[in-house]
């Protein structure tokens, strides 16, 4: 009898990962492939940040790479100005999304214009992390959806994950892009899970140069939006904490016997037309979700480019489900305020049907 040698079974690369120690390990592993690297903030060093995003850095990388900063967000976002414009890669934390705002005339007066005021001779490689938006019941600073006031601000590139395989490759992206980098942590998914595949994540990132030499798998997500769930009703558009919900009310309306697709935006800044609108020409019809206020918001942007681009497929108006336009609310009323399944699966219902 003749025994054939069976090839070894593939080796299960997939770790269970949540979406804080996914954005942990890009920073590790970014820091370990270039020296150039720096992390800092308010509580980053050896408290590993109030989320723990930064936990074991400095004991890993010293305190020359990982490093405390006064309570002064102005100042960090001044001296992360400096250091990018003379060769290092500085990440730096504003350790919640209301307590930016101290750091905003930096950023609108000098990061945002340095390449242009300088005709593109200083680049300032640089990447702002900013945890944000809701659900996590935090009391006033703590809580707010302030994407729109970067996403307004020409020479910002602004990105948000979704997801814990994009909340890894996306931060690597980030520290790689030649320009700097708004990158938006939704905070109610710090604490999710999934299982990855990190080597495959890992992979485009091995052995390449900085952003702009590397592999293109690597520049995936930076102006690349992705079809979260398919369908052929509707479309629902949604960007960082939104698209879980978004997921949610499309698996509620398949129950109910409709067909939702889900686009998860990723990069605010610079749009995916080409994905959003083929959607939407495919579907009909669409409702934009963000958990910021309506009014003057990501959100209205969307819905103009979509109905700009889309007009004679639309069967109906593009409608939005967003936050109300009060300042952001006690935590115990947060629930009414952030964009939930019904509220989403109302404004599917508005999408004038009867036509269909």
């Amino acid at each position: 009898m003749t025994v054939t040698a069976q090839a070894p079974a593939p080796e299960d690369t997939r770790v269970s990962l949540t979406f804080a120690k996914a954005l942990n390990t890009a920073l590790a592993d970014e820091m370990a492939a270039d020296s150039t690297v720096v992390m800092f903030g308010e509580d980053v060093g050896p408290l590993g940040g109030v989320f723990r995003i930064t936990d074991g850095l400095t004991e890993r990388f010293g305190e020359e790479r990982c490093f405390d900063t006064p309570l002064a967000e102005s100042g960090i976002m001044g001296m992360a100005v400096g250091m990018a414009m003379n060769g290092i890669r500085p990440v730096v934390e504003m350790q919640f999304d209301a307590f930016a705002y101290p750091a905003f005339e930096q950023v609108v007066s000098h990061v945002a214009k340095m390449s242009n005021r300088t005709r593109g001779k200083v680049k300032l490689p640089l990447v702002i992390r900013i945890p944000y938006a809701g659900g996590i019941g935090g009391v006033e600073h703590h809580c707010d959806s302030s994407e729109s006031y970067y996403a307004h601000t020409p020479g910002l590139t602004v990105l948000t994950p979704a997801t814990v395989a994009d909340a890894y490759t996306m931060l690597r992206e980030a520290i790689r892009f030649p320009d700097p980098v708004v990158f938006l942590e939704p905070k109610k998914l710090y604490w999710t899970k999934e299982d990855v595949d990190l080597a495959a994540l890992r992979a485009p990132f091995e052995d390449s140069a900085p952003f702009e030499d590397s592999a293109p798998e690597a520049e995936a997500a930076i102006g690349r939006a992705v079809v979260a769930r398919e369908g052929t009703d509707a479309t629902l558009i949604a960007y960082g904490p939104s698209v879980s919900t978004a997921l949610s009310a499309a698996e509620a309306a398949a129950a109910e016997g409709r067909s939702l697709e889900v686009i998860d935006v990723r990069s605010i800044v610079p749009f995916d037309d080409e994905t959003v609108c083929a959607s939407v020409r495919k579907t009909g019809r669409a409702v934009v979700i963000s958990e910021a206020p309506g009014f003057a918001s990501v959100a209205s942007e969307i819905v103009a480019r979509v109905q700009e681009r889309c007009f004679h497929s639309l069967a109906a108006p593009v409608l939005r489900v967003t936050g109300f336009d009060i300042p952001y609310p006690a935590p115990k009323l947060e629930h009414f305020f952030l964009p939930g399944v019904d509220r989403i699966l109302d404004t599917v219902d508005e999408l004038q049907w009867e036509d269909k």
